[in-house]
């Protein structure tokens, strides 16, 4: 078990997408993983640019944006999913 498990809420903290909660959907390398959210592309990113909540959801590894979105209904987290959370400065 990792801090970085597939189905893991994280927060992005840096980018356009900074303040935005995501999910995710695979472990890319020791470098990267793959996200997905509500309000965040689909896209690869360093593990220093998001934060692990304690937050999961079951889903699949490489789930489609389809089963993302059901597994964050199913969760009840879709409230959650949609807001942003303030990221203070460095």
């Amino acid at each position: 078990m990792s801090v970085y498990d597939i189905g893991r809420l994280c927060v992005k903290t840096t980018g356009r997408e900074a303040g935005k909660y995501c999910v995710i959907i695979e472990v890319i390398d020791k470098n990267y993983l793959l996200i997905d959210g509500l309000q965040v592309r689909r896209r690869r990113v360093n593990y220093n640019h998001v934060e692990p909540l304690t937050e999961t959801i079951e889903i699949s590894k490489g789930a489609p944006h389809k089963e993302v979105e059901d597994a964050i209904k199913k969760a009840k987290l879709t409230e959650k999913m949609n807001e942003i959370v303030s990221i203070p400065p460095k």
